[in-house]
């Protein structure tokens, strides 16, 4: 005996999980608007303040995903500063041999380094 086994693709799985949840929020949407009219709320007031607290849930998520796409934003530009940054800032006091003033010798910047004098020719 064979059982078939179940490929269906994720995006589908993820499509069903988020309908699930949706369903759930909509009973309980629902299911909270009935308690508060037991309670003696009115139908429309309570219909009011729960769309009042999903719009303010709303944007603490907006004011939150703002803050942390600054952050993003910012973290991507330090690291592209620091990537572009030349850390090698001291290029020009690299020693090197070549011809100067004192003669030929190792010099950083304009002076000779390696001890020698032009009278060592």
């Amino acid at each position: 005996m064979i059982t078939e086994t179940h490929n269906e693709p994720w995006a589908h799985r993820l499509g069903r999980g988020a309908g699930r949840v949706w369903r759930w929020a909509a009973r309980r949407d629902q299911q909270l608007t009935r308690t508060l009219m037991a309670h003696g709320v009115p139908a429309r007031f309570a219909s009011t303040m729960l769309w009042l607290v999903k719009l303010v849930v709303l944007g603490v998520l907006f004011y939150a995903a703002f803050w942390l796409a600054l952050l993003v934003v910012f973290a991507i530009v330090a690291a592209w500063a620091a990537r572009n940054t030349d850390w090698d800032h001291d290029h020009d006091d690299k020693a090197e041999w070549r011809s100067g003033w004192d003669g030929f010798g190792l010099y950083r910047g304009e002076v000779r380094i390696d001890g020698g004098s032009a009278d060592d020719e």
